[in-house]
């Protein structure tokens, strides 16, 4: 006779089919999903605050760049600046 590791008979816990823990893999996915609808809600947040934002007279585009540079590193922030002005006087800017 065979030996089979995996053998489920009809009485069997479902906590795991086929070799896999389901009840594991629905943590995870309801997880996942609860994290998803929390970004999608601080998305909706975000979004506010800028229309907040322009509707005070703040030009978006720039707090956008400005939050994008205050995420580097201040010595790549520097170096980055640094070429641009160079760029911009080899282009007579």
């Amino acid at each position: 006779m065979p030996d089979h590791a995996a053998v489920h008979s009809s009485g069997e816990d479902d906590a795991a089919v086929g070799g896999i823990a389901a009840d594991r893999l629905r943590s995870i996915i309801e997880r996942v999903e609860r994290l998803e609808e929390e970004r999608k809600a601080l998305a909706g947040d975000i979004k506010d605050i800028f229309t907040e934002a322009k509707s005070a007279g703040f030009d978006v585009k720039v707090i956008r760049q400005i939050i994008r540079l205050r995420k580097q590193e201040p010595a790549e922030v520097e170096e980055q600046e640094t070429l641009l002005d160079i760029y911009r006087r080899a282009l007579g800017m």
